[in-house]
């Protein structure tokens, strides 16, 4: 090696020489790169490794040792365990696309349906409340004709008024019933509005 310095003299240097840290990666990038290059799928993964196992050397030089194996060992076991995490993530992120491959994913008109869905939902027991405080008669009214969406002179008829009545009825328990609501649910009245 003619006076160059030797792997575990590079490591001992390497937290606080940068130059020890390149002396190192230029001498094992080539092994370590053939090492992983069997072991990874795309140029990607390649690099990735590559360079996540030089960090892990920065992390990890303190802790060689050099009676337990030569540098070139140390290294290739920390380039073994980062490309087996690597696959063991891949494998996690295929299981992940399969187990969701083949499904629907949602288009705008399943939020709408949703969205709707949520804001009806919100609004049941408000609604409720808000109903509730209506006399009899003008809730019979406006379930009939907003909930079980009969025309109001069939409504009066199935109450046993005229049309007209129905109609004035209908109107009165409508009114009362934003008010109830704007009590109840005072957003859910700005967002639905009018209409009587």
């Amino acid at each position: 090696m003619n006076g160059e310095p030797t792997d575990a003299q590079l490591l001992a240097r390497l937290s606080h020489d940068a130059e020890a840290l390149r002396a190192f990666y230029l001498r094992h990038v080539g092994a370590v790169t053939r090492f992983l290059a069997r072991r990874c799928r795309t140029p990607e993964d390649l690099a990735d490794a590559v360079a996540q196992t030089f960090v892990e050397v920065i992390g990890s030089a303190s802790r060689y040792d050099t009676a337990r194996g030569n540098a070139t060992a140390w290294l290739f076991g920390i380039a073994a365990h980062i490309a087996s995490a690597q696959w063991r993530e891949q494998q996690r992120a295929a299981g992940i696309a399969a187990a969701v491959s083949g499904r629907r994913l949602l288009d705008e008109d399943d939020y709408a349906r949703l969205e709707a869905r949520i804001d009806a939902s919100r609004l049941r027991q408000p609604l409720a409340n808000a109903l509730g405080s209506l006399a009899p008669a003008e809730r019979e009214i406006v379930e009939l004709v907003d909930i079980d969406g009969l025309a109001p002179g069939d409504a009066g008829r199935v109450l046993g008024i005229n049309p007209a009545a129905a109609r004035m009825r209908l109107t009165r328990g409508r009114r009362r019933l934003r008010a109830a609501l704007a009590v109840e649910a005072p957003d859910a009245v700005q967002v639905q509005g009018g209409g009587s």
